[in-house]
């Protein structure tokens, strides 16, 4: 499909006849093969007697040999799917066959992308960014403390360098525009968390999304080109990230999170709001003091200064606020 699909994704008319001789099948092949990006992937084809096919929306599909050598000098092998259930449970999947890490796995699709606390992650074919890389820890999980937050730091300067100058941080996983969500992060370990392990960072990127239905996303979104109000090359945008993304994890990796603490305040976006914890069935409401030297986040409840953290906590800012 992918050879069909390069020729389509300029978002021009193109005839049977010219697909079939491009492609060396008859036009009868060419018409079956459409059929299939249409059911498989969502696409929608239009097809107009005398003109031949074009994709509703222009694509800009991840280029398997660009990113391999973008990503060379890193020492980041890069493998490119068409369709995966979720590109960290395949990066789990590949590490349990033997694959070593470090490693980043990019797909056009998740058929069950997962965010945080059990979320769906909406995942449409090539229009965003589904990103899992993965790092070997020696020493215990205490060397990933506040790494999700480092990896928001990347995330940010990635976009700033496509443009984005208005981006934010919300604790502990998401990137905002404006009070609508462009980006969310997803770290999942494997190993002995007192030895050796494995951490896998997924980042979800809105990159070209259009229109979702309220019912799918239940919250605020935007997305890179809503903003920039142009299409955006996904393969510039992995490229950028990972470059920021190693130096920001080299970063941690020598310092702690302590080294970044304050960069990551200056970008946090409620620093001194309102907002309510909620860690289990019980809500804690305070005043945002930022985060400590290990990624937790300090309130001020009840006029005492408390730090919290933990993969299932949810902070949302107080109505008062």
């Amino acid at each position: 499909m992918q050879p069909l699909l390069r020729l389509l994704q300029d978002g021009r008319f193109h005839s049977g006849e010219a697909l079939g001789e491009a492609l060396g099948i008859s036009r009868s092949a060419v018409w079956k093969q459409l059929q299939v990006l249409e059911a498989e992937f969502g696409l929608s084809i239009h097809k107009v007697r005398g003109r031949g096919y074009q994709l509703q929306n222009p694509l800009i599909l991840l280029d398997q040999q660009r990113l391999s050598a973008s990503h060379a000098a890193q020492g980041w092998p890069v493998t490119v799917l068409q369709s995966v259930d979720s590109t960290n449970a395949e990066v789990l999947r590949l590490l349990a066959a033997g694959e070593s890490a470090p490693f980043v796995l990019l797909a056009e699709q998740q058929t069950a992308g997962r965010g945080r606390r059990g979320r769906t992650w909406v995942s449409p074919f090539a229009e965003n960014m589904y990103y899992s890389l993965i790092i070997r820890i020696d020493g215990g999980m205490r060397q990933v403390e506040g790494l999700s937050l480092v990896v928001g730091l990347a995330l940010l300067k990635a976009i700033e360098q496509l443009g984005i100058s208005n981006a934010g941080l919300k604790w502990p996983n998401d990137v905002l525009v404006e009070g609508q969500k462009i980006a969310g992060i997803l770290l999942e370990m494997s190993g002995d968390p007192g030895d050796v392990c494995h951490v896998v960072i997924g980042v979800g990127v809105n990159v070209n999304m259009k229109m979702v239905g309220a019912d799918v996303i239940t919250q605020a979104w935007t997305s890179l080109s809503n903003v920039l109000g142009r299409s955006v090359d996904r393969n510039q945008l992995v490229e950028f990230f990972s470059v920021h993304l190693q130096r920001y994890i080299d970063v941690h990796m020598r310092n702690g999170f302590a080294a970044l603490q304050t960069e990551w305040q200056d970008n946090h976006l409620w620093q001194g709001r309102m907002a309510t914890l909620t860690a289990g069935q019980t809500p804690i409401k305070g005043e945002i003091l930022g985060v400590d030297a290990t990624g937790a986040i300090r309130l001020r409840v009840d006029g005492e200064e408390r730090s919290f953290s933990g993969g299932e906590l949810s902070l949302r800012l107080s109505d008062d606020s």
